[in-house]
């Protein structure tokens, strides 16, 4: 990937569905010229898919937070197989300092979100948890 590929996937994130040659215009490129990397990351599996951002305040009534995990020794890839079998995980990420992983969690109400927690401090695997509710999210 180079300059071009970066501002290309910026320009994306803003408008996945920007016509090519808007973005050509934008990059100072080619029509062609922005289709062709297009083509290539999608083939490469840089852009994995193309998706919508809703307006927050659509699914206000959403509960839905970021939870740290400690892991025991190396159990990583257990707890990993364990959190993709929960369809509130929303992603997962690897981390440094204090915390192994960091899990978004999306739940459609708080008792939901309570009893999601629940199942996940049982994992075997999880030494301790800590999580934060996301109050309001900006768009940046």
């Amino acid at each position: 990937m180079d300059d071009l590929d970066r501002q290309l996937l910026s320009l994306l994130r803003a408008d996945a569905r920007a016509p090519a040659s808007a973005l050509a215009a934008s990059l100072k490129v080619s029509r062609g010229t922005v289709q062709n990397r297009i083509d290539r990351m999608l083939a490469r599996g840089t852009i994995q898919g193309f998706t919508i951002r809703a307006r927050p305040d659509l699914e206000a009534q959403r509960v839905r937070a970021m939870m740290c995990i400690d892991i025991e020794g190396e159990r990583t890839g257990a707890v990993l197989k364990a959190l993709r079998g929960f369809a509130e995980v929303t992603s997962v990420h690897s981390t440094n300092g204090r915390w192994d992983l960091i899990a978004e969690l999306d739940t459609d109400s708080l008792d939901h979100f309570s009893r999601t927690l629940d199942a996940i401090r049982l994992i075997e695997g999880i030494a301790s948890t800590e999580t934060n509710l996301l109050l309001r999210s900006f768009l940046v």
